[in-house]
């Protein structure tokens, strides 16, 4: 029963924002986001969880034993990309919420013996896809940003993060829970699971990453009466730069170094001007910080190869830097031993991707699990994991969940 039950929500959570090709598009705080939220707290309330939203729209689903003691934070992201998968994310949050009322319910039936309150949670704007950086809400709740500046970011058309909030009804004034752990299941979005056959993976640290906003500016001109000798063609430039992010990529050894250009704005965007500025997104990983800093000199030379052509000026708007750290040695032992009292094999990984569990180890004992990704496929409608592994992955939380909740620490 409780499997069907599990099965039947996430249908109709995928459900929220569906796309016609099976994947959903709920950009953070958008109606089809509101909608997911108040889904969610309806489960809630059906289910006996106290829902509490704080001031960036991190959202609680709280079942509390030991007034003023800490929580166990349980959970993922709701929001997804454009036109993305349905997995990403939502199914971390439900899994989430079943193994939460699933550990509740041994609490209440004296077979589980909490030392701690827990929690589900839905972080705001993992994605970073309407507004920027990504991981907002779990870097309000660790301290990397504070509220008022993320209050105040603004999406494309203007829209500021406290008025998209107040948009969808989830505008809070909750205090944020202490934690005293988290645990976050995610599909791998990647093959090394499917290929080797192990249900779970068990992360052991995230890859380094560096993120740039570049503008390339140029001049308007007029594609059918300016001379090429006096154009100031921003595209050409930002051209320029993405094929130098995929051949500096290229020019590590395989699997080094991912490099990519993810967003890309043209201005004025007309058939028939030259365009006067382009921004672009630039996106540089490695598991290896040494690599990810030779990646980032080299650049940074292409920056300063490109500007002395002399065609367009190349500016860097903003640079951050994902350092990689490892998640603590005790509590992916604790995962280790959850998997094996559940039957299920699990192998240590590293993660590509970046998830709100990145954020959440820098201060509290942290647990971030993969399930299977059918091809690897993510950020893409075709994305999928079988309903075994799904139910795999919530037998699993919910080993770590009670692992969590009666141990003194983690470490």
């Amino acid at each position: 029963m409780a499997e069907r039950d599990f099965l039947a929500d996430f249908a109709a959570l995928s459900r929220i924002g569906a796309t016609p090709n099976g994947g959903v598009h709920r950009e953070a705080a958008t109606p089809d986001d509101g909608a997911a939220r108040r889904w969610l707290c309806s489960w809630f309330e059906r289910h006996g969880l106290r829902t509490a939203v704080d001031e960036v729209g991190n959202m609680y689903g709280s079942a509390e034993w030991l007034p003023g003691a800490p929580y166990v934070l349980v959970g993922s992201h709701l929001d997804s990309q454009p036109t993305a998968g349905r997995f990403d994310g939502a199914y971390g949050v439900l899994a989430a919420v079943h193994a939460v009322a699933a550990v509740r319910d041994a609490v209440t039936a004296g077979t589980v013996t909490p030392m701690y309150n827990l929690a589900v949670v839905n972080w705001f704007n993992e994605e970073g896809s309407r507004f920027t950086p990504s991981l907002m809400g779990s870097g309000v709740y660790v301290g990397a940003f504070d509220v008022e500046s993320t209050l105040a970011v603004t999406d494309r058309a203007g829209v500021t993060v406290g008025e998209a909030l107040a948009d969808i009804g989830f505008a809070g004034t909750d205090p944020m829970p202490p934690a005293v752990s988290y645990a976050e299941i995610h599909i791998e979005q990647g093959r090394i699971l499917e290929d080797t056959g192990t249900d779970i993976g068990i992360v052991t640290a995230n890859w380094a990453a560096r993120k740039y906003s570049v503008t390339v500016h140029g001049a308007q001109a007029h594609t059918g009466a300016t001379h090429l000798a006096d154009r100031h063609d921003a595209l050409v430039g930002a051209s320029r730069l993405v094929l130098a992010v995929r051949e500096l990529a290229e020019a590590f050894e395989p699997g080094q170094l991912l490099g990519s250009v993810g967003r890309f704005t043209v201005r004025p965007n007309s058939p028939v001007v030259v365009p006067g500025t382009v921004t672009l997104a630039v996106d540089l990983r490695s598991a290896d910080p040494d690599v990810l800093e030779k990646a980032h000199e080299q650049f940074l030379a292409v920056l300063d190869a490109v500007n002395n052509v002399g065609e367009v000026e190349v500016d860097i708007d903003s640079l951050s830097l994902r350092p990689t750290t490892r998640f603590q040695p005790s509590a992916i032992a604790l995962a280790e031993a959850a998997a094996e009292r559940a039957g299920l094999s699990s192998r240590r990984m590293l993660t590509m991707a970046g998830h709100d569990s990145v954020n959440l180890k820098d201060v509290v004992p942290t647990v971030m699990l993969f399930v299977p990704s059918a091809a690897g496929v993510s950020h893409n409608e075709a994305e999928y994991t079988a309903d075994q592994d799904l139910l795999n992955g919530v037998a699993m939380l919910s080993e770590v969940v009670t692992a969590l909740l009666t141990k003194c620490s983690t470490g």
